[in-house]
């Protein structure tokens, strides 16, 4: 079954949706949320919702995801509100390979390309290995750290980034994304919006 035409994902919908209400930051020091570290490993996972343009048509899937990177190595699954895996991206410095269920694997130089063309949908692979943890580079070429208090990030590439929701495992820790909403005009699948939820972190 073809992951960009899951349509029944929406049944699921309440479900997924059920932690995605939009709550208030944390109560942190904006010093204690400006210091935290980027982690060149980290395992996540998570809910993923997208909503697309396809012929004209609008698309939208809902599912979960899990995401391991290392310095030399990202590995993204994408899961079926069910937990079956849809695809499989995995990003090396020689390249990605995509694997989707039914089909044959194909690979590219480039993991952004690849996913969107495979998907029918862009997923920023590139810029998410950053992003997911609150940095990286804006529309200004300037490195940032999003906290609470400045939440909305313009990229280099088109993406707008909203940091909705924040966690932290105490008072004095540093603080974590708990909810990223990206959104991006493209010419292949008109205004696409993904919404991920991160209900897991190592």
């Amino acid at each position: 079954m073809k992951f960009s035409r899951m349509r029944h994902w929406a049944l699921a919908l309440p479900f997924l949706l059920a932690g995605c209400a939009s709550l208030a930051p944390p109560a942190v020091s904006p010093e204690l949320a400006a210091a935290r570290s980027y982690r060149d490993a980290i395992d996540l996972s998570g809910r993923l919702s997208v909503h697309y343009q396809n012929g004209g048509r609008d698309e939208a899937l809902h599912g979960g995801f899990v995401w391991a990177q290392d310095p030399e190595r990202t590995n993204i699954t994408l899961l079926s509100p069910f937990g079956q895996t849809m695809a499989m991206i995995d990003v090396t410095p020689r390249g990605a390979i995509l694997t989707q269920a039914g089909r044959p694997a194909r690979a590219a130089a480039d993991p952004d390309a690849l996913a969107a063309q495979a998907l029918g949908w862009p997923l920023p692979v590139a810029g998410l290995r950053n992003w997911l943890q609150g940095f990286g580079i804006d529309a200004s070429g300037r490195h940032f750290v999003a906290t609470p208090q400045a939440p909305d990030v313009a990229t280099r590439d088109g993406w707008r980034i909203r940091y909705v929701d924040w966690q932290n495992d105490g008072p004095q820790a540093p603080i974590r994304p708990k909810r990223i909403d990206l959104a991006r005009s493209t010419q292949q699948a008109g205004d696409v919006s993904i919404r991920i939820v991160i209900d897991n972190w190592q």
